[in-house]
């Protein structure tokens, strides 16, 4: 018997400005047909590979390609190999990618940038995890950054070194630091600093040697530590030190700590009892 057509979604809107939607796909035979999309499509093929037709010209999404379509282009896809494919997808609005980089985009929507790639599929990463917008939104403005370099031409040895600029990235540190439990979204921050995005993720992380979202789950595990040490539960330690929930302080405190937060807090009240 043949096997069954695959057809497997998912979709979200996250909280993240500039993303109108995150779609993962999974499809044996499924061929969409000509169409167009008011944002830019930002995607990358996981397993297989598609051929789509971009402005009469025919296309394909290698594993280590990213490929951009611009808004209000038609465009089509099918599966290129026998097993069909495995996507993830993007759609941006104008805040990263504007109307003058559609041409751009139009003559050369592939792109082959393994650095690009890597950034893509970690941007999805954190786009799935609820609690971490900070690191999506930060993620997000690097990958901008780097799409508008291609399509501008101006990625020259692809190191990405950053820009330093100490007095911005204690502005932001301070900032962090006052908002430790209700969080800073990167958009704001940016706003309130005059600075890019961009910019502002690439001046902390040269400045500190850690990106703005790693250091802000850094100072909420510290008090989250302290209030274990108390011998608060974590389920009651999570929402007082700004995660989302239980599951996402024991993720962050894990890769930090070594250990979940409730064998840390256990561990602890063994040593204070045996004092």
């Amino acid at each position: 018997m043949a096997p069954q057509p695959q057809r497997k979604v998912s979709a979200w809107r996250p909280r993240i400005p500039g993303v109108v939607e995150v779609f993962h796909a999974h499809f044996t035979e499924y061929a969409y047909p000509m169409h167009v999309h008011e944002a830019w499509t930002l995607l990358i093929v996981d397993d297989g590979a598609v051929r789509y037709d971009l402005a009469r010209h025919e296309h394909g999404t290698p594993d280590d390609t990213v490929s951009l379509l611009p808004p209000h282009v038609p465009h089509n896809g099918s599966p290129a190999t026998p097993h069909g494919f495995r996507k993830r997808v993007l759609y941006l609005d104008a805040t990263h990618l504007g109307d003058d980089l559609i041409g751009p985009a139009v003559d050369g929507p592939d792109l082959r940038d393994p650095v690009l790639r890597r950034r893509v599929g970690q941007l999805h990463g954190a786009l799935g995890r609820p609690g971490d917008e900070l690191e999506a939104a930060s993620r997000l403005a690097l990958v901008g950054e780097r799409l508008r370099d291609h399509l501008r031409h101006r990625v020259s040895d692809g190191t990405g070194r950053p820009r330093r600029d100490p007095a911005l990235a204690r502005s932001l540190r301070e900032l962090l630091d006052e908002r430790v439990t209700p969080g800073l979204a990167l958009d704001e921050a940016a706003r309130l600093l005059h600075a890019h995005p961009a910019h502002l993720v690439r001046a902390f992380t040269a400045a500190y040697g850690i990106a703005p979202h790693q250091y802000l789950m850094s100072r909420r595990v510290d008090r989250a530590r302290g209030l274990l040490l108390e011998g608060r539960p974590p389920g009651e330690v999570a929402p007082v030190t700004g995660f989302y929930d239980q599951a996402h302080l024991t993720r962050h405190f894990k890769r930090l700590v070594g250990v979940t937060p409730g064998r840390y807090r256990d561990g602890s009240r063994r040593v204070s009892t045996s004092r």
